[in-house]
């Protein structure tokens, strides 16, 4: 007998491997001087802004899907306003390393994302300090240098442009958990993209008056309407897509589908974009800063899960370790306040980075929105 359900949780795991690899695909064939010959990151991230920030008033203002949140001045300016400028560094960074390292390169960097997460939380004073953490992160770091002693096509400013991405992603999440969640406001992908993306298109107006304007007035671009409004559909399509896998499994499930997506973009950007070349090196490296990853995973969800229950003795909490992993994949009921529940960290959980415009508690890394990247 077919269990619908969980038929229904695989498929929209599917629909984000899928979204996911392809957003990060499109965006870098779009960008490359190679193949669309777009080469402003700047210009791109501001129509998914643009687009995004059209689609969520309609939705809110115009047909009411949601019913927007209590939304004063002083929390838009302290909370808002920050997270926003930080999520429009990270995809200002991100997408513009496109331009100088590989896809696949790329997605090793971002094996990075846990550690600088893990720091920005214990420098923010969300997280503690402690030795097995830091062991892992120590692993996860040695195989990331390692990846990038064996990248042939080695661009020390594609890296850092993806690496200070990564740490401005890292901050936003930070700064997600220490100023919406203690301040109580909670967002749903509709009611996030209403209020920060227009935020964000703001703060990259700046850099892209100065950068890409000048430059965009002097050279021949080729503008095609339906790749832009294409792409940026299939990027807001993305955020919407991790919204239903976090909603229907449990931070092992959408951990696991992290690691999948990873893989599968990295092979496939070696067949789509055939000037991407992996060594030996490259996937040892890789492989060994995983490993760091998997087991920083294990350890914080089983520190939620054991926060989670009630006092008792060390040993038998250790004997239910394995059922609580079973239990976390479990299909997940939102709540009747259409808020994903939980109360996972930011360091404890990974938000897709093409998308992480979801800001509710329990989203509050598998963040690398980001929306645009």
């Amino acid at each position: 007998m077919i269990n619908k359900p969980l038929v229904v949780t695989y498929l929209c795991l599917l629909i984000y491997i899928l979204l996911s690899s392809g957003v990060i695909l499109y965006n870098k064939w779009v960008l490359s001087h190679k193949y669309f010959n777009f080469p402003f990151p700047i210009t791109l991230t501001m129509i998914h802004m643009g687009f995004s920030g059209l689609v969520a008033f309609f939705l809110v203002r115009v047909f009411k899907v949601v019913t927007p949140v209590k939304m004063t001045f002083e929390i838009y300016a302290t909370c808002v306003v920050p997270i926003s400028a930080f999520f429009a560094s990270s995809l200002w960074f991100g997408n513009t390393a496109y331009l100088h390292i590989s896809v696949a390169f790329i997605q090793m960097l971002k094996a990075l994302m846990p550690v600088a997460t893990f720091i920005m939380a214990v420098l923010c004073g969300t997280d503690k300090a402690r030795l097995d953490v830091f062991l892992n992160m120590l692993l996860v770091s040695v195989g990331v240098v390692v990846s990038s002693y064996g990248e042939i096509h080695f661009n020390i400013v594609g890296t850092l442009y993806q690496v200070t991405g990564i740490f401005a992603e890292a901050l936003r999440l930070v700064l997600t958990q220490v100023l919406l969640q203690k301040k109580g406001l909670t967002l749903n992908p509709i009611t996030s993209l209403y209020y920060i993306a227009p935020c964000s298109f703001v703060f990259l107006f700046v850099p892209w008056y100065l950068l890409e304007k000048p430059v965009m007035e002097v050279s021949q671009i080729q503008f095609n309407f339906w790749i832009f409004f294409s792409n940026a559909l299939c990027a807001l399509a993305l955020n919407f897509s991790i919204f239903l896998v976090i909603a229907r499994t449990g931070a092992v499930t959408i951990r696991v589908a992290g690691v999948l997506k990873d893989w599968i973009l990295i092979a496939l950007s070696t067949v789509i974009f055939p000037e991407s070349t992996i060594t030996g090196l490259n996937i040892i490296g890789y492989a060994i800063a995983l490993c760091g990853v998997v087991m920083y995973n294990y350890i914080k969800v089983r520190d939620v899960r054991a926060s989670q229950l009630p006092p008792e003795s060390i040993p038998d909490r250790v004997s239910k370790d394995w059922k609580l992993e079973k239990k976390s994949s479990d299909i997940y009921v939102p709540n009747n306040n259409n808020n994903i529940g939980g109360n996972i960290s930011a360091s404890e959980l990974n938000v897709d980075e093409e998308a992480p415009l979801i800001t509710s508690s329990r989203l509050s890394h598998v963040g690398r929105t980001q929306i645009s990247k």
